[in-house]
């Protein structure tokens, strides 16, 4: 039978702001990818969302992304590599303190936003950012974003990964997301996200806007957070998941 797991994107809230509806989701899915303070979070939201995922049971992730709280780190950045690694290191160290501290441990690891879009890009930057993340913690699994520069470092890497498609974005032909800029980008139908990812799960591969067919691993489902629908989406997922007969379970990383 299929296994799929769902993550989402979480403790993106920061001193008194407050983003998105994360106890809500931590009913939904099955890994959690946490922010480490760089475009999102702080120590006590951090603490706060950790603890309410080891208490349901999810998977913990690291979630770094570029050193950007006024843009959420969606804003490309032009970083010195050294200081990207180190930023990257310094997240990622911060993740695995506070889980270990509530006696959880960070199971993997994701790129946050425009970070994750340029090294799904440049898969040089991606192999720098993986290879800074697995000094701090060597056993972390590494979600990437099927069938690009991604999912090609990790494999050159050698080390544990688990390929990523997402319910709420559409598909360039190269296995891209489409930009938010451009219209369509961003999927707000709870319905449609739900039969897109059942399609896709079956048929293993990424289906484009055009219509392409990109066969790769699923191995989990992003459900962003910080969307007004995302627990909507969150459970249409889900249900239209289960109903066709696949099952939902953390990944296990693997090696090519």
């Amino acid at each position: 039978m299929t296994t799929v797991d769902l993550n989402a994107d979480m403790g993106e809230s920061f001193g008194p702001w407050k983003m998105g509806d994360d106890a809500a989701l931590l009913n939904i899915i099955t890994s959690a990818n946490i922010a480490c303070g760089g475009h999102a979070g702080d120590a006590d939201v951090m603490a706060a969302t950790m603890a309410l995922a080891h208490r349901n049971g999810v998977g913990i992730g690291a979630h770094p992304g570029f050193m950007d709280i006024a843009g959420f780190g969606r804003n490309r950045m032009s970083v010195p590599r050294a200081t990207l690694k180190n930023q990257v290191r310094y997240q990622v160290a911060a993740s695995v303190g506070m889980a270990r501290s509530i006696g959880a441990k960070v199971r993997h690891l994701k790129l946050h936003g425009a970070m994750a879009n340029m090294a799904a890009e440049d898969e040089a930057m991606a192999r720098d950012l993986y290879e800074a993340a697995l000094s701090v913690e060597p056993d972390l699994i590494v979600m990437v974003l099927s069938a690009t520069a991604q999912q090609a470092a990790a494999e050159s890497l050698g080390c544990a990964w688990a390929g990523e498609i997402f319910a709420d974005r559409a598909y360039n032909d190269d296995a891209t997301l489409v930009d938010r800029s451009l219209p369509g980008a961003v999927i707000h139908d709870a319905e449609l996200a739900g039969r897109r990812m059942v399609e896709m799960v079956k048929a293993g591969a990424i289906i484009t806007e055009s219509g392409k067919h990109i066969e790769t691993r699923i191995d989990t489902i992003c459900l962003h957070g910080d969307t007004p629908e995302a627990v909507d989406i969150a459970g249409s997922v889900r249900r239209q998941i289960e109903a066709a007969g696949i099952s939902l379970g953390q990944f296990e990383g693997h090696r090519s």
